[in-house]
């Protein structure tokens, strides 16, 4: 799903209003109907609804819904937070509409009167602000965010939830926990990037006028994945296992023997026709007795269970013959490793994924990426990402993704709830799988056989990742429906990986 940005939105609006001529207030009449149409859904006769908003046009989308279900025979009372001088002109047209039916705007003060309409009320709209707020709430309106979020009542918001930077996700001293956010045309950033997210509830993107063509035209540089984004092609009847990659892991150290295995089987489970596990001496034994489909190679180690530099040159020569490389996963840390693995992306050709301590061993190095012999894919969550040198200081992790990635000609995959996926063009994913059931140790080590697997299988780098990572999450889901939140395990997840490939498998 391509998302628009703040400017972005209100170019089109303009663009629209202004060239093709159709009037802003059709635009905002349209808005506000599907706002009604949400907050209908959960108001019975009798019920009453209450809408607070601001002077902007995202107060004159509430107000007019609030004519709306007016003109449905419902209660509804309708706060404003400002000045009624300070009304939009489309804005004064919707009061015009809600007076006429017999409505009164009110002014909020923050009282215990009012507090306890709040707290009575089946439905609070939300229209403060919208997709326009840069600074953080204060006064009235971080007090009236504060009475919604203390009420019982279903919240519906009008385009973001008040509060929640639409760009960034960012929360500006508070936002609204919204039930459902009915937004318009397109959705935004701040709707899947935490920890904006959070409080969006459910995403309704609603048509309000502005033509197909328009909104499809849009460039964006920023999309989310959605269901019908991603799929695996299927496969034709006469190939063989060499058709669908070789996958070479290099992973593992004493007391972290289970990464290793971990990657390896989800590579198998993500399609890899062959797997090689290149692993520490000490560590062989151990993966010939784990794994039956993939196959262990036996690496010179250190003397205290870790990769040895002098493992370098049977890498190198298994790399090259090899689909991609893995490198990371239970690695450890030494100088050896580190170096052993800045000699592995100088030289390597093909496809490397840097996860785990692969990351770490770069941390202090990361010019290396920068002489890179090939593609690179890069796999932290957020302290791994830090030790590299992103900067997440501004709590805009979708930008701090982008900058990463376009600096240093690499793919991120910045992980954590609704991971992001950078690109060295500059374009960004979202992801909108996965949840809290995940949060286990081995589910990243999971996730970096399965990207390794689908590059291996010559899936276009930026295909392959955004499937892994959305097949990951929705087999966490699925795990967490099945098992709890509580008891899902990595290796479950790997086990769930064939369900979940199901529901995205390609016809053609």
């Amino acid at each position: 799903m391509k998302l628009s940005n703040s400017a972005q939105m209100r170019e089109m609006d303009a663009y629209v209003i202004k060239d093709l001529g159709i009037p802003g207030a059709t635009l905002m009449s349209n808005a506000a109907g599907h706002i009604a149409d949400a907050a209908m859904e959960y108001l019975t006769p009798g019920g009453a609804a209450v809408v607070v908003c601001g002077s902007g046009n995202n107060g004159g989308d509430g107000i007019g819904a609030a004519a709306c279900l007016l003109e449905n025979g419902l209660s509804v009372r309708v706060f404003l937070i400002g000045s009624e001088e300070k009304l939009t002109p489309d804005s004064r047209e919707m009061l015009r509409r809600f007076n006429a039916l017999g409505g009164s705007l009110e002014y909020f003060t923050g009282s215990d009167e009012h507090e306890s309409i709040f707290c009575s009320s089946d439905v609070i709209i939300d229209a403060m602000f919208g997709i326009g707020l840069n600074s953080e709430l204060r006064d009235e309106t971080l007090l009236a965010v504060q009475m919604i979020n203390s009420s019982q009542a279903r919240v519906i918001s009008a385009d973001i939830p008040s509060g929640v930077h639409a760009d960034t996700g960012k929360i500006l001293g508070d936002a609204v926990y919204a039930d459902v956010t009915v937004t318009f045309s397109m959705a935004k950033p701040g709707h899947f990037v935490e920890p904006g997210c959070t409080r969006c509830g459910e995403v309704r993107v609603c048509d309000i006028g502005i033509p197909r063509d328009i909104i499809d035209d849009a460039e964006s540089h920023v999309f989310a994945t959605m269901p019908e984004d991603v799929f695996l092609p299927q496969r034709r009847p006469d190939t063989h296992k060499g058709d669908y990659g070789r996958c070479l892991i290099i992973a593992g150290s004493v007391g972290y023997s289970g990464a290793p295995a971990l990657s390896a089987r989800a590579a198998s489970r993500m399609g890899a026709g062959l797997v090689y596990l290149g692993v520490p001496a000490p560590l062989y034994d151990i993966m010939a007795v784990k794994l039956d489909e993939e196959m262990p190679i036996l690496l010179p180690d250190d003397g205290f269970g870790r990769l040895a530099a002098n493992a370098g040159g049977e890498i190198l020569r298994r790399a090259d013959s090899c689909d991609v490389c893995l490198i990371g996963p239970g690695l450890g840390g030494s100088p050896e490793i580190t170096e052993l693995v800045m000699s592995v992306i100088r030289i390597v050709k093909t496809p490397i994924v840097l996860d785990a301590d692969g990351l770490n061993a770069i941390a202090g190095n990361i010019d290396i990426l920068d002489q890179a012999a090939g593609p690179l894919v890069l796999t932290p969550h957020p302290g791994e990402f830090m030790r590299l040198g992103g900067d997440l200081s501004s709590g805009d992790r979708l930008r701090a993704a982008r900058e990463f990635a376009y600096e240093h000609g690499c793919t991120l995959v910045l992980k954590g709830h609704r991971t992001i996926i950078a690109y060295p063009d500059g374009m960004a994913i979202i992801n909108t799988t996965g949840g809290p059931a995940m949060a286990k140790a081995g589910s990243g080590d999971v996730l970096a056989g399965m990207i390794a697997a689908l590059i291996g299988q010559k899936l276009a780098i930026a295909d392959a990742v955004s499937t892994a990572v959305y097949l990951h999450g929705l087999a966490g889901d699925m795990c967490a429906d099945e098992y709890g939140e509580y008891s899902v395990t990595a290796s479950d997840i790997t086990a769930m990986l064939p369900y979940a490939a199901k529901t995205v498998m390609s016809c053609q």
